[in-house]
């Protein structure tokens, strides 16, 4: 019996998690996933990121997430506004039926100054694009294939599926604030509002009632100098999505290694930890490097899988170019600009 239901049981976790969004423990670097209006947010004019996600490789086949966002900022109009054009691309395979999902969004973000003393900005965006999903139906193991408590994969099975694949629209919005309490401290706060407009997600064909659920997003990040070289970073996010919850927060502590004082680039280390809410705790060490930076984490499982996973959830880097473009490399620019500096 257990050699049937284990398998049954991950072919469910499998399908249900098309109905659920990507989840990368290092959201902080993926904030175009929490927040359309966090596109742009960050102190320069371009910003590339890429990011690999290994997950459960201790329990079944593991799910691996790949994703790469690609953000460009530039100013708008004569009162300090600007306008952040980018796009978000995902792709997720889970489980030993291979769902996978790609999921490509164009994004567009305008940041509307409200003062010229705190750097105040009210951002707006809107995200959307083409998702396709799609899971391989021979790898399925269900019961009538087993024959004496043995699988036997020459056994026919009379589970049937109308389609293997799904293609549909999805969208988001979101709204976010952003300033500066000092020259040493910034922050934000934001809310968005994913899948509003309920995309079909069904695989049956009798079933074109099943939707993706909304989800809520609610975030904030704070950054604060606690001396010449070091600072504090926070962040958190709350989610809610039909009937699930999730919170996620933490910090990490940086010190600043060495500095080109003719460009203020900088060479720094962090480290620190987040903690997703009853699911695992994450140890993360990130290397700035000038313009480039790496980050490392992972997951320490706190779920009711520990037992099965023993502690194990899954390893996840990020590699990140932040680049300030030449024409607007002045001191002007550098004061006065929507940004979040980490």
């Amino acid at each position: 019996m257990k050699k049937f239901y284990l398998p049954l049981m991950l072919l469910f976790i499998t399908l249900a998690s098309a109905a659920q969004d990507l989840n990368f423990s290092q959201f902080f670097q993926n904030p175009l996933l929490r927040n359309p209006a966090l596109a742009g947010l960050f102190d320069g004019d371009v910003r590339v990121t890429t990011a690999y996600r290994n997950q459960w490789q201790s329990v079944t086949v593991p799910f691996q997430t790949n994703a790469l966002s690609a953000e460009f900022k530039f100013p708008i109009g004569h009162a300090d506004d600007y306008l952040t054009l980018g796009m978000q691309m995902t792709l997720d395979q889970a489980g030993d039926v291979k769902l996978k999902r790609t999921q490509i969004f164009p994004v567009i973000n305008f940041h509307k100054s409200l003062s010229g003393d705190n750097d105040n900005y009210l951002s707006m965006a809107f995200m959307g694009g083409a998702v396709s999903s799609q899971f391989d139906a021979s790898k399925i193991r269900t019961d009538d294939q087993y024959v004496n408590g043995s699988f036997d994969p020459n056994n026919p099975s009379q589970q049937t599926f109308g389609r293997t694949g799904v293609s549909y629209w999805d969208a988001a919005t979101g709204m976010s604030f952003s300033s500066s309490i000092d020259e040493n401290t910034t922050y934000y706060v934001g809310a968005a509002l994913y899948h509003f407009n309920k995309p079909k997600i069904a695989y049956y064909a009798n079933n074109a009632t099943t939707t993706l659920d909304s989800k809520i997003a609610l975030n904030a990040g704070l950054t604060t100098a606690t001396s010449e070289i070091n600072r504090l970073v926070m962040f958190a996010d709350y989610y809610i999505q039909g009937s699930s919850h999730q919170f996620l927060g933490g910090l990490l502590y940086g010190t600043d290694i060495l500095q080109d004082y003719d460009t203020q680039e900088k060479v720094s280390l962090y480290f620190g930890g987040f903690y997703r809410w009853k699911d695992a705790f994450v140890p993360v060490v990130k290397l700035d490097y000038y313009r480039f930076a790496i980050s490392a984490s992972y997951d320490v499982n706190v779920s009711q899988l520990k037992t099965a996973s023993q502690w194990r959830g899954g390893i996840e880097l990020t590699l990140n170019y932040r680049g300030i473009l030449n024409s607007r490399n002045n001191e002007g620019n550098k004061v006065k600009c929507v940004k979040f500096v980490f």
